[in-house]
């Protein structure tokens, strides 16, 4: 399934160009995670990658939209059939402007204190996977893993180490680079 993966990732997401990325650093390579979380093959396999790595005391897996979402609704529906619900939820970027003027989506199927997995889809620095786990700590989900589809290999994993957290990487870049 792993290789499969990597497989999608290299067909659908992963392109040589020059980029300027969402922390502000020039790359020469691109991932688009997108092409493949969002395809129907690569929510299968991530969804169901991820459901077989989270720890057994998880019930809930989100991160900061827009990134995050396709993978937690991966999660939540794969672990249905296999009798160990995981429900997603989503962290905004900004509050909801109206209503309940809420940051995280999806809290009623949480209760406080919850154990919560953080996903995203490309890591660069980390400062997204940081972000979602600040917003989703202060609404009261208690993190205890980190997750990304691809690990550029550019200082995410000691970001998230400093905060004391592993981040867990489906595909690391020198995977994609590697043929």
């Amino acid at each position: 399934m792993r290789d499969r993966l990597v497989q999608l990732l290299r067909e659908k997401s992963y392109r040589r160009m020059r980029v300027v990325l969402a922390s502000g650093r020039e790359s020469d390579f691109y991932v688009d995670a997108r092409q493949t979380t969002l395809h129907a093959e690569g929510s299968w396999l991530i969804g169901t990658l991820l459901f077989d790595a989270l720890d057994p005391e998880v019930v809930g897996v989100g991160g900061l939209t827009m990134g995050a979402d396709p993978i937690a609704s991966a999660v939540a529906t794969v672990s249905f059939p296999r009798g160990r619900p995981i429900h997603a939820f989503i962290v905004r970027k900004e509050p909801k402007g109206h209503g309940t003027q809420t940051w995280v989506e999806g809290r009623r199927n949480l209760p406080p204190g919850s154990p919560v997995a953080i996903v995203e889809d490309t890591t660069t620095t980390g400062g997204s996977l940081l972000k979602a786990i600040d917003r989703a700590e202060a609404d009261g989900l208690r993190v205890v893993q980190c997750f990304t589809v691809v690990d550029r290999e550019e200082g995410a994993a000691e970001a998230l180490a400093e905060r004391g957290f592993v981040l867990h990487a489906l595909v690391r870049r020198t995977e994609l680079e590697a043929e």
